[in-house]
């Protein structure tokens, strides 16, 4: 039987019009009850609580890719070139790893974290023209291991298990499916997923309690879901032309927040599409996978 016409969400609500520049890292999380994402070329942080409807912006130092809860005031963020943790109440900086500073025009991009609760991210050029990004994990003791390379642009990775996900080249309209073993080597890498010019490209992505990925269409107004066949079963159409990243979140974990991006567009674009750069919400009738926070054995407070 057929389950295309299973998944089902509501019409797609504008809770932040942000005018978010290249909007991305959208991320839930629980403990504070509050979506957070990053506007990556206007250097800021954007906390959206979904309770009271507070709307918070910080800014930061560095081009920033994510940012992930850790513990009460302490995050994890990925910046140009650097993994910082900090304590955002205080405004200190409690460890910095730097990531390759002998490649200047590369900064971080995108980021997620594993069920094991590592943090995974990747790099890319700058200028999106030369095939110079990474794919990192940071592991629970703050070691970095690199577990992939020759990405034009790096997006996800979206998480099946500890062990397989999926992993995107943004340029190049890929989605690989990976597994790797318990030393974060690659054992298996496959095409998932092609798209063809018209989808736009593939960006942001995440993954449901029924292991759907959930895709975001740079420059395709959209959002599709694969089955684990990578069969497509749904879309989501937006008023907004480059939708960027998608996480579950809210209290029963079946709402979609959806970040979106300026970048590129034209008046035309912007007479067609007058709510890109904003953050919008979709209720669903599935569940996300729960978000986990980074999670680290060393003192780090």
């Amino acid at each position: 039987m057929s389950n295309i016409n299973l998944i089902k969400n509501s019409t797609p609500l504008c809770i932040w019009q942000s005018k978010s520049f290249l909007g991305e890292g959208v991320t839930w999380s629980s403990n504070l009850n509050s979506i957070l994402f990053v506007d990556i070329k206007k250097k800021k942080i954007l906390i959206f609580n979904n309770r009271t409807k507070r709307k918070k912006v910080i800014k930061v130092d560095k081009e920033i890719g994510f940012i992930f809860h850790i513990k009460k005031n302490i995050f994890i963020m990925g910046l140009k070139s650097e993994i910082r943790i900090v304590d955002l109440k205080k405004k200190n900086i409690l460890n910095s790893i730097k990531i390759e500073t002998e490649k200047p025009n590369n900064r971080i991009n995108d980021g997620k974290i594993d069920p094991s609760g590592r943090l995974w991210f990747g790099t890319m050029d700058n200028f999106e023209i030369k095939k110079t990004g990474s794919l990192y994990c940071l592991d629970n003791n703050l070691n970095l291991h690199k577990v992939d390379q020759n990405y034009f642009i790096t997006n996800g990775p979206s998480f099946i298990n500890k062990n397989n996900f999926y992993h995107t080249d943004s340029r190049k309209r890929v989605i690989y499916k990976i597994k790797i073993n318990k030393r974060l080597k690659i054992i298996k890498k496959k095409i998932f997923i092609k798209f063809n010019k018209e989808d736009g490209s593939p960006d942001g992505m995440t993954t449901d309690i029924k292991n759907n990925l959930w895709v975001c269409h740079y420059r395709g107004s959209r959002i599709s879901v694969y089955n684990k066949k990578g069969r497509k079963i749904h879309n989501i159409y937006l008023p907004a032309k480059n939708i960027t990243n998608c996480t579950f979140g809210g209290f029963k974990n079946n709402e979609l927040y959806i970040t979106t991006a300026l970048k590129g567009m034209k008046v035309n674009d912007m007479n067609e599409f007058p709510q890109s750069g904003s953050l919008f919400k979709i209720k669903t009738n599935i569940k996300g996978k729960k978000i986990i926070n980074f999670i680290t054995k060393k003192r780090i407070d």
